[in-house]
């Protein structure tokens, strides 16, 4: 049975999209002007957490100069810097900020996205989203004891919908996209639905600091 290390080294090999491994080199090439000394990721970023998590939260794709400059998903922008205050101030996470590979961040749970390499726009193509979709499957997989799938944005949400259509019938209509809802999937699994934390959301107050903190106390009692 394969394990994350191994699907790890699977996903950093993967070049399947052009338009993605264009894109994503062009940005670790060309920088932005506050990260100039650093020598950026370029490359798919995999999940990460632990193998034994009861809780899986689900994004879009790395940031261009988040995930794709450090390398890991949710780490040195500041969706990741809203994201870790609030894991961090309800015991999910071992400290408030995610800043790099080697900043020794520990998580109660597995972080990952559903489009491993940074799209233009933030926007992958339908045809980039099927490319990823095996990834995806293969963490649901190996993550034997998950139990509470969190979906930060709609398509974060709607990868996990997609990946139970597989093998259940499931209509995507019934299961709307909203902050907070809470769907109980035909799989046994848990799906909560969360607005992504970006500067947008948070900057306009769509999601405040105390929305996503009452939240993420409900995702956990879903497992204690």
């Amino acid at each position: 049975m394969i394990n994350l290390t191994e699907l790890e080294k699977d996903i950093l090999k993967c070049k399947k999209c052009d338009r993605l491994v264009t894109f994503r080199e062009k940005i670790a090439k060309e920088k932005r002007r506050s990260y100039m000394d650093w020598d950026y990721w370029g490359k798919a970023v995999p999940g990460y957490g632990d193998s034994n998590a009861r809780i899986m939260i689900l994004g879009l794709a790395p940031a261009a100069h988040g995930g794709n400059r450090t390398g890991r998903v949710f780490t040195g922008d500041k969706s990741a810097e809203f994201l870790f205050r609030c894991l961090h101030h309800v015991g999910m996470a071992n400290q408030p900020n995610s800043d790099h590979r080697d900043d020794g961040l520990e998580i109660d749970g597995y972080i990952t996205a559903a489009v491993k390499c940074v799209p233009p726009g933030d926007k992958p193509t339908a045809q980039e989203k099927e490319e990823c979709k095996p990834f995806l499957t293969r963490e649901f997989e190996i993550l034997h004891d998950l139990k509470v799938v969190l979906g930060l944005g709609k398509i974060g949400f709607e990868s996990c919908l997609k990946f139970v259509r597989e093998a259940y019938p499931l209509k995507m209509k019934d299961y709307k996209f909203g902050h907070g809802v809470r769907y109980e999937l035909p799989n046994g699994l848990i799906l909560f639905g969360s607005f992504h934390p970006s500067p947008r959301n948070v900057n306009t107050g769509r999601l405040s600091f105390e929305m996503m903190v009452d939240f993420l106390e409900v995702v956990k009692e879903e497992v204690n």
